[in-house]
């Protein structure tokens, strides 16, 4: 396990620690992510623990009323940008940035430095391999272009969609974090 994954590890737990979690659901959350970092020196290593840390955001227009998605390749919908921590992230908020950017193609892309929410997922699709369940950080961003995102090889397509008008699937999924989104980047 590369020596940056503590720090990164220390780093996941002190936005955890810090964080107040707006509903009983989101404060589980924060309570089960902890408790994993506490019990997983590898909890944010893709080959750690087949249920482990990943990071990322949605992005949002400057009026926050489209969200750019990804049409994920693995999870055939769509969703928002992000993924698993790599070895020369120095921060979760660092992995989310690039992360996004790279799934984005915006690559000037900010994120807001405040957590938005936590979200834990089972994965089921045969593609995922070894990896299980999903604990994520979520952060948000704003585009400044909406003319200025690309496809990456991760997708299968990325496209604006409209706030209230995402996909069924992907409304069950990120509705609740699209409003948290706007509402946190409302106040910037």
């Amino acid at each position: 396990m590369p020596d940056g994954f503590l720090t990164l590890r220390d780093d996941a737990m002190r936005l955890l620690e810090s964080w107040h979690a707006p509903d009983p659901q989101q404060e589980q959350w924060r309570a089960d992510l902890l408790a994993h970092c506490r019990a997983n020196p590898d909890a944010l290593w893709k080959q750690g623990p087949p249920q482990h840390l990943t990071t990322g955001a949605v992005v949002l227009n400057r009026t926050l009323d489209k969200v750019l998605l990804t049409l994920h390749a693995k999870a055939g919908m769509w969703l928002q940008f992000g993924g698993h921590f790599e070895p020369e992230d120095r921060s979760v908020h660092a992995a989310a940035t690039r992360e996004s950017r790279e799934e984005s193609g915006i690559a000037d892309l900010v994120l807001d430095p405040r957590v938005v929410e936590l979200h834990r997922h089972e994965l089921l699709a045969p593609a995922f391999g070894r990896c299980a369940e999903h604990l994520d950080i979520r952060f948000a961003g704003v585009a400044a272009d909406e003319g200025a995102f690309a496809v990456s090889d991760e997708s299968l397509d990325v496209a604006w969609w409209p706030a209230d008008g995402m996909p069924e699937a992907t409304e069950a999924e990120l509705g609740p974090l699209v409003r948290a989104a706007q509402r946190l980047l409302a106040d910037r």
